[in-house]
């Protein structure tokens, strides 16, 4: 074969012969055939410079499967530029089934439609280009018959579904993340229904308890949906304390960089600062006018990990006593912290207001998305 004349070229020749015959002599040509063939060139122009502009890798092979033509999305889907005439059924480097086993050329799709003369649909494999790269794709070869039935090439058009497959396994992804999370949901549930039980004496304390417990957990949970990126730590704490900002800046004070927590540290966080919310609505700095809420926090880089530390201090509220008996928030930052998120706390009760100090590590890297 001429590699310089490819699929695309010897079906305009074969039109040329058949519709542009010499009128007499061999050095005359009538106008009319110059004509048809101008034409049919000019329309081969058009029809190449149609298949380039396709974003999706269009090819062609002869009958025995070698590349006679292919565009520049194929060149861009395959890594580099096959020769015309000797590379067989497929440009891609190498091939593979969607399982990741090796899929030898001669048994690819484009092989089974010229092997078998019919179209193949409902497959799909994955090419590697020279770099080791891997596109997903979805083939659609198509055999092709010159006026008297007879197989004379295929085309073939490879779909890119790199985005489909992303987005299959981001969903995958998603549904796991969303049973595993209603399942830790419903044992938070249960343990802080149980906890709430033993803390409070009467059936109202009880409800008005586990209902602010239950709503800021769906607080927490709400951030983690609304927004793509990590929860932010100040999102937290103003989800708790805006309720009491009067806007003067002096009730109210939080001060901090951005923080990006991954969805187990959000959670566990935001249960602990509503029960040092709470506690201060009811005994503390929020429960009176004038009274306070200062927190503090910053992040520390060692070439281990991340830390962050944050200080919750409470002044200008009633003279603080230390409690009887440990509540369901003591035991939230004596217990549940440190062995959910591995933090370290330390509750002081000074009698001008409580102070809270907490440090807990970070993940090596700020997450974009909140993971479970």
């Amino acid at each position: 074969m001429d590699q310089s004349i490819g699929f695309l070229e010897s079906e305009l020749d074969r039109a040329v012969a058949k519709f542009g015959h010499v009128a007499s002599g061999e050095n005359v040509v009538p106008i009319d055939a110059l004509r048809s063939q101008a034409t049919l060139r000019e329309r081969e122009r058009r029809f190449r410079e149609l298949l380039d502009a396709l974003p999706a890798a269009v090819y062609t092979t002869d009958a025995a499967g070698r590349i006679t033509y292919y565009n520049e999305a194929a060149v861009t889907f395959w890594g580099h530029r096959p020769a015309l005439g000797t590379s067989e059924w497929c440009g891609s480097w190498k091939l593979f089934w969607p399982d990741g086993t090796p899929l030898p050329h001669d048994q690819c799709p484009m092989a089974i439609a010229l092997r078998e003369d019919r179209g193949v649909r409902g497959m799909e494999a994955a090419a590697e280009r020279p770099d080791g790269t891997r596109v997903p794709f979805i083939p659609y070869p198509t055999p092709i018959h010159d006026e008297a039935g007879n197989l004379v090439g295929a085309v073939n058009m490879l779909v890119d579904i790199t985005d489909r497959k992303r987005a299959e396994e981001q969903q995958t992804l998603l549904i796991r993340e969303l049973h595993h999370r209603v399942k830790n949901t419903l044992a938070m549930v249960l343990a802080i229904t149980g906890s709430t039980a033993r803390a409070v004496d009467n059936i109202e304390d009880f409800k008005t308890a586990l209902f602010g417990r239950i709503q800021s957990l769906a607080k927490t949970h709400l951030l983690l949906a609304d927004d793509e990126r990590a929860v932010k730590f100040d999102d937290i704490l103003r989800s708790e304390l805006d309720a009491f900002d009067d806007g003067s800046n002096k009730r109210i004070m939080l001060s901090g960089p951005d923080v990006a927590l991954t969805s187990q540290l959000a959670v566990s966080l935001g249960m602990a600062i509503h029960e040092l919310t709470a506690n201060a609505a009811k005994f503390g700095a929020l429960s009176v006018y004038g009274g306070k809420v200062e927190v503090t926090w910053s992040v520390t880089i060692d070439a281990a990990r991340r830390t962050l530390t944050f200080d919750w201090v409470e002044s200008g509220g009633p003279a603080v006593v230390q409690p009887a008996r440990q509540g369901f928030g003591s035991r939230l930052m004596a217990f549940v912290l440190p062995g959910q998120i591995q933090a370290r706390t330390g509750v002081d009760y000074a009698a001008d207001g409580l102070c809270v100090h907490c440090s807990l590590p970070l993940p090596a890297h700020a997450t974009l998305r909140a993971d479970l």
